[in-house]
Formats: C-alpha cells, sequence, structure tokens
C-alpha cells in the first residue's frame, strides 16, 4: 500500500501491538497526527514525533519530550486526555508516540469559519472553558504555560448536549521554572502571542493574553491588531514585526453592540484588561478573569477606544474615498460623444443637483467599461473623476475579499456607506466581474450572497450620491442583474485605440527620452494597427532597453524592428468577438456591421 500524503505510517500498521493505524490525519513541523483504535476497538488520536525535526527546546535535560511529560501529570476535562506513550522504529528513524483521548467534535477554528457566533453567552462559555484549564495548569507543581492558545489549538467536544472547550496541542507548553533562552517560536501566530512571548520570555499571564486575543476574534471576526499585509511585503517584512508595531496603539472596539444577543458592555472591558500590553495591567490570575467574566466580581472602568462600523476588523484596510485631481478629459483625446453624454447625464447633474431635480431628472447610478485587456479603462475612469473632481475609490475584487464567511458581505456594504458619507464619490470597480459573476452557473452559496448584497447596494445608488464605474474584460460573465436599469446605466465599449490615439501614445511614452532625429509617429502609428495601449507603452520601454544597451538614441529603425518582434497581445478574432458581443449589447440586429468606433487617445502634451 502506498503511503497517505508521505505519511511515515500506513493504514492497518500496529503500534507498539497495541494500535492499529486508521488513517492519516494531518502533518505538522515536526510532528503526524493519526486516528487509531486499540484492541477492544476503542478510537485515540496518535501523535508521532520525528525527534531529528524536533526543537532541542522540547526535551528536557534527560531528553524526554515536555509534551508527553506534561500531558502525564495532567488530567482535567478542558484539557486533551493522555492515554499512552512510547518510541518506535520505523524504517530504521526513531519516532515518539503520544496517544490522545478521541474527541468527537471540531476546532473552534472550523466552528467560527462556518459561521460567526451571535450570542455573548457561547463567548463566554467558550472562553470560560479554556479559562478553566488554564487555571489547573497554572496552579500545577510545574506551572505550566501552554504559549499556543489560538482558534486551532481549541477543540470543541460536541458528544454531549453542550459544546465543551478543551485546550489541546502542548508542543509549544513550557514550566515557568524552565529557561526561556532556548525558546523556539517558528510556527507561532503572532497575532496571539504576548509582547514578552515576542521577546522569549513568557509567564500565566502571556496564556491570560493570547485567551484576550481569542475572545476578541469570537467578537469582532478576527484577532486584535490584524493587518493584511500585500504579498510583495510579506516576503521582507516579518510578521512578528508588523504585529509589534500595531500594538503601538491601542486596540479597537468597533460598534457590535446590535450583532449580539446579550451582549453586555462589561465584555469589552475584560477584552481590554487582558490585551493590555503591560503585563502588570493584565489579570493576574486565570481565576481573577474567570471571576471576572462570570460577573462574581466587578471590574473596574478602563478607557475603551470604541470606533464606528466603518473601521470593524471585518473590513481592514478599507480603503477611504480621496478627492482626485488632475487633467481630467484633457489628458484624453477623442472620445467626444461619450464625453458629451457624461457631461450631460453625469456631471452637470452632480454639479447642479437642483436644477436636474426640478425637472424630475437624476444621474445614473453608473456605467460598465468593457473591451479587450490593456485598452485603457482605468486610465479613463480616473480621468473621469479628474474632471469632475469628486471623491474617488479605487477597488479591485481582492480589496473586498475575506478570509471569514460572509465577511465579504460586510466589506461591500462598509464601502457604501464610506462612498454615501463622502458623496458624491465615483466608486471605480476594476474587474468587475470576478466580483458580480453571473449567479446561473456553480456559484458556491458565499460568492451568491456577495452578489446578492452587491445588488443591493447599488440599486439606485445614484440617489446616495455614488457614481459607479465597473471595468471588465470578459461582460458576458457578469451577472446580467447588474447590468438592468437601476444599476450599471450605460454601457461604453473601449475597443484598441484608433490611428490618433496611437500616435497620440507614441508622442507620450517617448516624450523625455533621448530620440533620435527622424521620428515618423504616423508610420508607428499605422504600423500598430490593432495593438492595445498596453502594447503600446511595452513597445516604447523595449525600444528604449535596446537603445540604452547599445549606447544610442532610440532611432525609427529600434522601434519599427520592436514593433516586428512584438505582435499584438489582442489577436483580431478576439476584437472581433468584443465587436459581435457590442452589438449585442447596444441592441443592434447587425453583429457583423458595428459602428464605427469610438476615438480614444492620450495625453499628447
Amino acid at each position: 500500500m502506498e503511503k497517505q500524503r508521505n505519511a511515515v505510517l500506513l493504514k492497518n500498521d500496529l503500534i507498539d501491538n497495541k494500535y492499529k493505524v486508521l488513517l492519516f490525519i494531518k502533518q505538522g513541523a515536526n510532528a503526524e497526527t493519526y486516528r487509531v483504535k486499540d484492541g477492544g476497538g476503542k478510537i485515540y488520536f496518535l501523535k508521532l514525533f520525528s525527534t531529528s525535526k524536533t526543537h532541542r527546546s522540547s526535551f528536557d535535560a534527560d531528553g524526554n519530550l515536555l509534551e508527553i511529560e506534561f500531558l502525564k501529570k495532567i488530567k482535567h476535562p478542558n484539557i486533551v486526555g493522555y492515554k499512552d506513550s512510547g518510541e518506535i522504529i520505523v524504517n530504521q528513524v526513531k519516532y515518539l508516540y503520544l496517544v490522545l483521548h478521541f474527541i468527537s467534535g471540531e476546532t473552534l477554528a472550523e466552528r467560527i469559519g462556518r459561521e460567526r457566533i451571535s450570542t455573548a453567552y457561547d463567548v463566554k462559555q467558550y472562553i470560560s472553558g479554556i479559562l478553566e484549564g488554564l487555571k489547573y495548569l497554572h496552579q500545577h507543581g510545574d506551572c505550566i504555560i501552554h504559549n499556543e492558545i489560538t482558534p486551532q489549538n481549541i477543540m470543541l467536544n460536541l458528544s454531549g448536549d453542550v459544546p465543551v472547550p478543551i485546550i489541546i496541542d502542548f508542543g509549544h507548553a513550557r514550566s515557568f521554572y524552565q529557561s526561556s533562552k532556548s525558546f523556539n517560536r517558528q510556527g507561532l501566530d503572532p497575532y496571539y502571542l504576548a509582547p514578552e512571548c515576542l521577546s522569549n520570555l513568557y509567564a500565566p499571564q502571556s496564556d491570560l493574553f493570547s485567551t484576550g486575543a481569542l475572545m476578541y476574534h469570537l467578537l469582532f471576526g478576527m484577532p486584535p491588531w490584524y493587518k493584511e499585509v500585500p504579498a510583495f511585503k510579506a516576503s521582507r517584512e516579518k510578521p512578528e514585526d508588523i504585529v509589534a508595531a500595531e500594538r503601538e496603539k491601542p486596540p479597537s472596539f468597533p460598534n457590535i453592540k446590535h450583532q449580539f444577543i446579550g451582549f453586555e458592555d462589561t465584555i469589552l472591558k475584560i477584552v481590554n484588561k487582558a490585551l493590555q500590553t503591560d503585563i502588570d495591567q493584565r489579570f493576574k490570575t486565570a481565576a481573577e478573569f474567570l471571576e471576572v467574566l462570570k460577573g462574581e466580581t466587578p471590574i473596574h472602568d478602563i478607557l475603551i477606544r470604541e470606533t464606528s462600523q466603518e473601521n470593524t476588523p471585518a473590513a481592514p484596510n478599507l480603503k477611504r474615498t480621496e478627492r482626485a485631481t488632475g487633467k481630467g478629459f484633457e489628458a484624453i483625446a477623442g472620445m467626444k460623444d461619450l464625453k458629451n453624454l457624461l457631461q450631460t447625464e453625469v456631471i452637470d447633474a452632480l454639479l447642479h443637483p437642483d436644477q436636474y431635480a426640478e425637472y424630475g431628472v437624476t444621474i445614473p447610478n453608473g456605467m460598465l467599461l468593457y473591451g479587450p485587456p490593456g485598452c485603457g479603462k482605468t486610465y479613463f475612469a480616473k480621468r473621469l473623476a479628474e474632471e469632475v473632481g469628486f471623491n474617488f475609490l479605487d477597488l479591485k475584487p481582492s480589496d473586498l475579499a475575506s478570509i471569514y464567511v460572509h465577511g465579504s458581505q460586510e466589506k461591500i456594504a462598509k464601502l457604501f456607506e464610506e462612498a454615501k458619507k463622502n458623496a458624491p464619490t465615483i466608486m471605480f470597480i476594476d474587474e468587475l466581474d470576478a466580483l458580480v459573476p453571473n449567479r446561473e452557473g456553480n456559484l458556491n452559496h458565499s460568492y451568491a450572497s456577495e452578489v446578492n448584497e452587491f445588488l443591493a447596494q447599488m440599486t439606485n445608488c445614484a440617489e446616495r450620491g455614488i457614481f459607479i464605474i465597473g471595468a471588465t474584460n470578459r461582460p458576458e460573465k457578469i451577472d446580467t442583474a447588474i447590468l438592468r436599469a437601476g444599476r450599471l446605466d450605460k454601457k461604453v465599449y473601449l475597443p484598441p485605440p484608433d490611428f490618433e490615439a496611437r500616435k497620440a501614445m507614441f508622442e507620450l511614452y517617448l516624450k523625455s527620452r533621448p530620440l533620435d532625429f527622424g521620428i515618423d509617429y504616423d508610420l508607428l502609428a499605422n504600423q500598430t494597427e490593432h495593438y492595445v495601449s498596453a502594447d503600446i507603452e511595452l513597445i516604447v520601454n523595449d525600444a528604449a532597453r535596446r537603445a540604452l544597451k547599445e549606447k544610442a538614441r532610440i532611432s525609427m529603425k529600434i522601434l519599427e524592428e520592436v514593433i516586428k518582434g512584438n505582435k499584438p497581445s489582442v489577436p483580431l478574432s478576439e476584437i472581433q468577438k468584443y465587436q459581435a458581443l457590442r452589438a449585442k449589447m447596444e441592441g443592434e440586429d447587425d453583429a457583423q456591421n458595428p459602428p464605427e468606433r469610438r476615438h480614444i487617445g492620450f495625453n499628447k502634451n
């Protein structure tokens, strides 16, 4: 039989003639987890440790694995139960194994990933169980500190009438009296780590900080001081440094009272006290934390910085509106008809709403810019915002993405609240097809919910002073309800730039570069028919690099050679498909004879 996921043990392997492997569960940095059963058919978890991959700080002075030694001494209903341990040799490699009592249920991470908790009672119940387990650990003779209280390390035992939280995974657990000089933090989630743990120090209060961070997560949907980091930054900045910098600010407490049944203001004071970066300002013991949580002891007033809904963790780094400034339509050559249309139906209406209201004329909700990629849809949207000087929101679907179920719905709602507050606002959404895909396909429930939320927010949004510009290369993939009256009223096709536009673009991109004499812009424009805007920019950049390499000026010869080596990125067949699609969207009968294209151009200055 082949190994499952390159696991060390195979199905039906017998461990010490006592435990038969049923299935592989998961693989960690230094251990694998399996489900096994004993001779009587009882189910257990088995954790298999690779001694060669386990950090030296995980062993005591006698070479015993601390996780096993701790769990041997522990017995508590809120802590995973020890059954057995030993060592085995597999393929001439030594492994340690730990057998734990089976927990019928799911992790807290899985629970909150499925749906957000909606009652304060559930929050208190989960945290109380965790604190009961920590109280036992901290009062143990060795004063055991878990060091990794996270949603992934809390199992919910669902075998009874009420879910029971159980602390699992003692891989980073240490005795308070043990030296922390060689403490290994690798793999720990910094968002739940107490500040002192980032400096290789830990105490019982460190677990209480992590519990407070977990409680915050249950309430607000993500850990405190959470910050989304772009991939390019994540490769350069350590997560711990990012967390430490964020913690220079006090924790934010958005207004969530209406979202929880049985919510009380004291719950925020409790979380705030647990999250104090100064260890002396936190709860001293798990017992004290428990007493306050149960209402047995009052909590002294602590300053809470309660923020508005726009700043909730469900929408981290929500983009704010900024007034667009620039040359506006002067930076675009051509497109006279479209400019006149927008001037009358959008710009004037926004600038003179009273006059339009007198005639019962309102502005359209928005427009869809569609066409082949690289044709300047984003460029045009930004120039429009500059022309009118409105507040401008520039968005992509990734700005609204959320790792939490229904998190994107909340972000969409908050986005429209922000736009309304700063109206009149132009909201530009690139790649609109990714945000509102057609619900007639095999669309999962969460995406369908996001489309529904966007539809609801878009309906008559002009009445709130919001004008939406959506851009897409795939208009046929957009949910048809978005394109109906009262939503994206106008549909504008942006084809590849025509002769005048291409000529203007070469002039623009070659401006201020070392040019040879005799650049024929008319010829360059003629040689690049069907090339999109991005293609022309690429041609100029490639020509500049070649000239630099040759230590010469950019010449007509170099430009023509580069053009010959760069074919249009959008094939003519694709452009013809867009023309047919345009005819269909504009209700034309003859898709083979589309009307003359609108002229598109860019700044000549």
